[in-house]
């Protein structure tokens, strides 16, 4: 399961995929700074974004897991036959990791968009997620044909052309679902 995405994307980025699809986007106070990181972990603090109500997204920071007292935090959410008409949120990323093998260190392998395709935004994607009070947490499906051979499952990472409908809680969620062959790269870092 996702437990370790990466975002080195510049807010300059980030913003012109939204304007592209004109999709205002906004944040409070001035301009963030978003860090590159290689690795975002589960009660990390991330950049989420939320939709505004007016058509457009406010970028703010949360942390990854929602509570849960005494146990873990919930950092993946199975999205199979449930409908989400609150709390959507877009977690950008621009690589996310899975782990094979049962001794430690694992065998870590990053999977990324290939360069050149249009589907997800070329090298940013979004990953569909929640909020719950000041958290966040991922969804998950079954995994595509690029994750199954590493994983029984996998995020649920829209198409950008989906992003403003699920960002919009007026209008009906966009199908969730696992990725097609070919939507994603994959490369072995250890």
């Amino acid at each position: 399961m996702c437990n370790e995405y990466r975002f080195k994307q510049s807010l300059d980025k980030l913003s012109l995929e939204f304007s592209h699809l004109r999709i205002p986007l906004h944040w409070a106070g001035g301009a963030p700074n978003l860090e590159p990181r290689d690795s975002i972990r589960p009660t990390d603090p991330a950049p989420i974004l939320l939709g505004d109500g007016a058509g457009g997204a406010e970028l703010t920071s949360m942390r990854w897991g929602f509570v849960q007292p005494g146990r873990p935090p919930v950092i993946n959410f199975r999205s199979e036959g449930r409908r989400f008409g609150g709390g959507r949120c877009l977690i950008p990323a621009d690589g996310f990791y899975e782990f094979t093998g049962s001794k430690y260190p694992k065998t870590k392998w990053l999977f990324t968009t290939p360069g050149g395709t249009d589907l997800f935004g070329g090298d940013l994607f979004c990953i569909a997620g929640l909020v719950r009070e000041d958290r966040f947490t991922m969804l998950t499906c079954d995994p595509g044909p690029d994750v199954a051979p590493y994983h029984n499952r996998q995020i649920v990472i829209l198409p950008k052309e989906q992003w403003a409908q699920w960002l919009d809680t007026a209008q009906p969620q966009p199908p969730l679902g696992p990725l097609p062959a070919g939507a994603l790269h994959v490369e072995k870092i250890r």
